[in-house]
């Protein structure tokens, strides 16, 4: 459809947080937007308040009647059932994915994309804010809420964008970036890929696609022959990486300062916005993305500086002498380790209190050892009943499958409805909410609480 005769777009789980970047964009680019979502939410409220109308029942006559002039966007988390996929695809309605509407909206552009089983968000969000920050602008599509912007879609006139690029359902495919970083290749979505070798020869698809460079995590499984990009690596610390911090050193507040050292010399004295290390290596992933896209060293080291992170990625809710609350996305073994790693890093000696809530059925399944061993580097895990988001129940599969392995040396599983009452009778030093299913509708009365105390 072109876009002169494009006027509606209609989305199908539009409080999705990729999905309400989308819708965004198209209204400011001036079409008609509404769409579906089974619950209400903080993200629904905003698209609402900004005038793109949302209902919650599955409704067809919701749909604009005019087929001829509306795109249908939808999220391969609805289910195929839905009355209202069911009814534009027999009724000869354009239907594309998210990753799809993506794809085309950043096509004629310079395209900074990252990938990665973890870190992309932070990642694309502090790429975002440098070239923002520096000056030249540009528009960002973004996997969580940036805390220096208050949105997760940033528009500018500038034809350069910012996309994130999701490895679930192979959505990152649709992507053809001139800078791409990859920051991590592990197992995840089993359901879809099936193991490993899969999940990892789709990011090497990926890396394939990307024009100009690639700033691939030191060490990860892609070779300069099966790409036409040249490859930049990067890494926390280790030396052999063409990017990598020295000179770290850790303030009282739990902020790191280094030197980045690079192919083109050093940046001295980067002081982090963000917690941890593992912001130090987002950090580094992303200055290389913006020096190897032309941007000014001095801004790129201001603008790491100035950054102050994604919503529920390391996010900082209290931070005061004795008591300490950070909400963060992590909900993959892998997540859980660096995410710990990094807070017991900040914070040495302190006793850290995890609440984690499993994400999916099919995750709990294929990776409760690995969860279980992740959680044990806690002092006390309180564990919560799983999130099905998409996915009907599987016999035998339950929170109780990692909890019994944990060996944190306090531990507790509760349902989600115990929480409140469980935490006001708590002695908390060190407070962490883990997942990334609704245990965010929890950020705010924690924050309140704790504040109150």
């Amino acid at each position: 459809m072109t876009e002169a005769k494009l006027k509606n777009v209609y989305f199908l789980g539009i409080g999705g947080i990729g999905m309400s970047a989308i819708a965004r964009w198209y209204k400011f680019r001036g079409y008609e937007v509404s769409g579906y979502d089974r619950t209400p939410s903080p993200l629904t409220a905003s698209l609402e308040a900004e005038g793109i109308g949302v209902h919650y029942e599955d409704d067809p006559s919701r749909i604009p009647a005019d087929k001829a002039s509306t795109l249908v966007v939808y999220t391969p988390a609805v289910p195929a059932e839905l009355s209202e996929m069911q009814f534009v695809l027999s009724n000869g309605y354009k239907v594309v994915k998210r990753a799809r509407a993506l794809g085309e909206i950043t096509r004629d552009q310079t395209c900074l994309a990252v990938a990665g089983t973890h870190g992309k968000t932070t990642t694309s969000t502090l790429i975002a804010h440098i070239l923002t920050e520096s000056g030249d602008g540009c528009s960002a599509f973004l996997g969580g809420i940036s805390k220096n912007y208050g949105t997760n879609l940033l528009m500018s006139h500038n034809p350069t964008v910012v996309a994130e690029a999701d490895e679930f359902d192979r959505s990152f495919l649709q992507l053809h970036p001139d800078i791409a970083v990859i920051t991590a290749m592990d197992a995840d979505h089993l359901d879809i890929y099936g193991d490993l070798e899969h999940v990892q020869e789709a990011f090497r698809e990926f890396a394939s696609q990307v024009h100009e460079t690639i700033i691939l995590k030191y060490g990860l499984p892609i070779k300069g022959n099966q790409v036409s990009a040249r490859i930049f690596t990067y890494h926390f610390d280790d030396p052999r990486a063409d990017f990598h911090s020295t000179n770290l050193r850790l303030d009282d507040s739990g902020h790191y300062t280094f030197d980045l050292a690079y192919p083109g010399g050093t940046l001295k004295d980067i002081r982090c916005g963000t917690l941890g290390w593992v912001n130090v290596e987002n950090s580094i992933a992303a200055a290389a993305a913006c020096l190897c896209h032309g941007a000014d060293g001095q801004k790129v080291r201001h603008a790491i500086g100035s950054f102050k992170g994604a919503m529920r990625r390391l996010d900082e809710r209290v931070n005061r002498p004795g008591l300490v609350y950070i909400d963060d996305y992590a909900h993959h073994p892998a997540e859980l380790s660096s995410a710990i790693s990094s807070i017991r890093g900040i914070f040495p000696g302190r006793k850290i209190t995890g609440i984690f809530q499993p994400h999916l059925f099919t995750r709990t399944r294929d990776f409760a050892p690995e969860f279980a061993a992740a959680l044990s580097g806690l002092d006390k895990l309180i564990l919560l009943d799983i999130y099905p988001a998409r996915e009907e129940p599987i016999p035998g599969v339950s929170s109780e499958l990692i909890f019994k392995d944990v060996t944190a040396p306090e531990k507790v599983l509760i349902r989600k409805e115990e929480l409140m009452d469980a935490l006001a009778k708590e002695k908390l030093d060190v407070l962490v909410t883990f997942g990334a299913g609704n245990i965010d509708r929890f950020v705010e009365p924690i924050t309140q609480m704790l504040q109150e105390r």
